[in-house]
């Protein structure tokens, strides 16, 4: 017979770090915080209340993602507050794709022992990224789940919720022969392909996220965890302002993946590499795992994190709008008649 008093505690959940954990992250989550929010922290759910007055048929614009295998970077590095920037942008980037302007935003965070300090900062970079995506942060879950994550280790997901009027809404329906293709810079590897990065750098390398690597100027670390770009502004702006066929998010699956998906068909996207200022890291990936260029740009973003399908009369205003606003655009290429969705040129 076992006369050991057995609690929640000892089966290896802390209800006490959670609330601590709550109670560090309010500060973060407050920030985010717009107009439409009529809830609070701490409330079985988040409520919004849209702004009817604004759309004349509002439509809901749902997506949801995670980070994938880009947070064992966090856990090497023991940084942890610019993972949450990540899920966020996986999110939000691809409901701007549909035309959708994003309203709030809820995280899933699971670990196997809580540590409040830990979840604040992931929450913090969560917030982060719900500021510059212009979204509420109304709501979430900490799991404290243990054996199911190693000592140290979390997951993290995410899910965004948008609104664009019905008539608005972005499909790449009107996407035609002739329309022009603008790129968006991305700001590195984003979050997709880790898998292959880190099979690279860290087991057929062997190197550590402390490994300078002189081509970069800084850490691999230093690289690797580089926050994925939010793309509201000013994607958001131009949807508004420009006659946008179609928008892609450059993300898992790279350009030969992606691409298409804005193409009616019967079209295919011809895209010029040499009109892309690829970053240093996509060299050094290649260059170490000697890996055929296709393979690259059907894993990796190569530096463009979203690509438009404009009308050639309406792309060099567009880029001038952008420019004026210190931001960097490039043409990457066109829209022809054909199958097979997209072809590349190197030469």
């Amino acid at each position: 017979m076992n006369d050991q008093k057995l609690t929640y505690k000892s089966a290896g959940v802390d209800v006490e770090a959670g609330y601590e954990a709550v109670k560090l992250m309010k500060s973060h989550i407050k920030r985010t915080f717009t107009e439409g929010v009529v809830s609070d922290v701490g409330g079985f759910g988040g409520l919004f209340a849209l702004n009817k007055d604004e759309y004349k048929q509002p439509v809901l614009v749902s997506g949801t993602d995670g980070v994938g295998t880009k947070i064992k970077i966090a856990f090497m590095m023991d940084k942890h507050n610019t993972v949450g920037q990540d899920c966020v942008a996986m999110c939000v980037n691809d409901i701007l794709c549909q035309g959708a302007k994003p309203l709030f935003f809820l995280d899933y965070i699971a670990t196997g022992k809580l540590k409040p300090e830990k979840a604040a900062m992931i929450v913090e970079g969560i917030a982060n990224g719900c500021v510059q995506a212009g979204c509420a942060l109304i709501g979430g879950e900490t799991a404290e789940m243990p054996s199911i994550y190693s000592e140290g280790e979390y997951d993290l997901a995410g899910f965004t919720v948008g609104i664009v009027d019905k008539d608005k809404i972005i499909d790449g329906s009107k996407v035609d022969e002739g329309n022009i293709l603008i790129g968006l810079p991305s700001s590195g590897v984003h979050s997709n392909g880790f898998s292959l990065v880190r099979k690279l750098f860290f087991e057929i390398k062997g190197f550590t996220v402390d490994t300078y690597i002189e081509e970069l100027g800084c850490t691999l670390g230093e690289e690797l965890i580089k926050p994925t770009r939010i793309y509201t502004n000013p994607l958001y702006e131009l949807t508004q302002k420009f006659d946008i066929r179609g928008i892609s998010h450059i993300t898992g699956g790279g350009f030969y993946e992606n691409i298409p998906r804005m193409l009616p068909a019967g079209l295919k996207a011809i895209v010029n590499s040499k009109k892309i200022n690829t970053p240093t890291i996509f060299e050094v990936i290649k260059s170490l795992g000697n890996i055929d260029i296709d393979e690259m740009y059907s894993t990796f973003n190569m530096g463009i994190g979203i690509v438009m399908a404009v009308k050639e009369s309406e792309a060099g205003e567009m880029i001038s709008f952008l420019e004026a606003k210190g931001e960097k655009a490039y043409v990457i290429g066109e829209v022809k008649k054909g199958e097979g969705g997209i072809e590349i040129c190197h030469q």
